[in-house]
């Protein structure tokens, strides 16, 4: 499966950061955010110009402008697959 930008993920899907192709400070920004390979995320949805967009991660929300999501890669997860995991 290829990992596709979090960018172009539609809203309300499960997905897994696969990876994170930032450098310097947006990389270490994007990474202390817990923004790492393998943390599971949902995209609860985006501003009416798309742009930021909302993502669900542990236990707590932020947002991230197009231009940060432009960077994380990720993998669709089902639901089903989730039953019984926890962060």
């Amino acid at each position: 499966m290829a990992s596709t930008c979090l960018r172009h993920m539609p809203s309300n899907g499960s997905y897994m950061i696969r990876e994170v192709r930032a450098e310097g400070e947006l990389g270490l920004r994007i990474r202390e955010l817990g923004l790492v390979p393998g943390v599971r995320l949902t995209i609860l949805g985006r501003a009416p110009l798309r742009d930021p967009v909302a993502i669900r991660v542990r236990d707590y929300t932020l947002t991230l402008r197009n231009s940060e999501a432009d960077h994380i890669f990720v993998d669709h997860i089902d639901d089903d697959s989730l039953k019984g995991q926890h962060d």
